[in-house]
């Protein structure tokens, strides 16, 4: 191992020691040793920072961000060794890119529900309709969501629990009866598959095994796309997070496989346009006081009490 990758595990270990995973940043730092033993450099320059974070043809977002993990690994060495050199933040600037998030009407989330019923079979239109439902209503990140162990869902406690989500904390999260006794029928359909390799996941795929985040995107823009055909609906936003937009003001709803019009009644998602979204958050607030409950929060919980 040469004296840099040595010093790259000893980064990385001091690094999670504090509390960050750097998964990313390991896989970045391990190309920019590779591309540094390439080219015959036995030091971190800001000329060899700066060429192997350009290397790429995509965006200067994509250029910042490897410039950014090489920076810090840099400066973790100019600690120790002053001859390495840390390339300035400024070299290559990025602007955040924050999605604008959109807020689904309650039509638009019925119209996504019918959709998934469309789904080839019915295990996997129950899968999506139920993922999608738990998205609605809980607020959860899709990672999170497909992240479920079937022992993360307490039914008798109306309870789920979610691991190591955000920042490695757990969670849990109180469900509505509805939402709990959907999800047991789910768990309970006969058309579940069996794969040869048992998993624990709570959602699975029509071979069995846990959801991938690449397919339920995929499905997603077909859902999306069907519901917009058969329910006249405009085009909502880029589904590369669907958490982004499949996040709800309403955690109370009803939800499940077996989801009916009546089901979602009332329910609201994270989308429309910035100028009308603190107006429609504010209506929200109202609306769920009326009846004692904060609809807005993780958990059902009395205000004005």
């Amino acid at each position: 191992m040469s004296r840099l990758r040595e010093s790259l595990a000893e980064y990385l270990a001091v690094r999670r020691a504090l509390g960050y995973r750097l998964e990313r940043a390991e896989k970045l730092l391990s190309q920019f040793l590779d591309h540094l033993e390439a080219t015959g450099a036995e030091q971190i320059t800001v000329a060899g920072a700066v060429e192997w974070a350009t290397l790429p043809a995509r965006s200067g977002h994509w250029h910042a961000m490897r410039l950014q993990a090489a920076r810090g690994f840099a400066r973790y060495l100019h600690e120790v060794d002053p001859q390495v050199e840390v390339p300035a933040a400024e070299l290559l600037p990025d602007r955040p890119h924050r999605a604008t998030p959109y807020l689904y009407a309650e039509q638009q989330i019925l119209a996504l529900m019918r959709a998934a019923g469309t789904l080839r079979t019915s295990h996997r239109a129950a899968t999506f309709r139920t993922l999608f439902g738990l998205l609605a209503v809980t607020g959860l990140r899709i990672g999170e969501a497909i992240a479920l162990d079937r022992s993360d869902f307490d039914a008798d406690r109306g309870v789920l629990v979610v691991r190591h989500g955000k920042f490695g904390k757990s969670r849990e999260l109180p469900l509505h009866p509805t939402t709990t006794s959907a999800v047991a029928r789910y768990l309970r359909r006969r058309d579940r598959p069996r794969p040869a390799a048992p998993t624990d996941a709570l959602l699975v795929s029509s071979a069995g095994t846990r959801l991938l985040v690449t397919n339920v995107q995929t499905t997603f823009r077909t859902l999306r796309a069907r519901a917009q055909r058969a329910d006249n609906l405009p085009d909502a936003a880029s589904p590369r997070r669907p958490r982004g937009e499949v996040s709800v003001g309403r955690k109370d709803a009803h939800v499940g496989a077996d989801l009916g019009d009546d089901d979602l009644r009332g329910a609201g998602l994270h989308a429309g346009d910035r100028a009308q979204q603190p107006h429609r958050v504010i209506e929200r607030v109202r609306l769920s006081q009326k009846d004692g409950l904060c609809r807005l929060c993780g958990v059902a919980r009395l205000v004005n009490a």
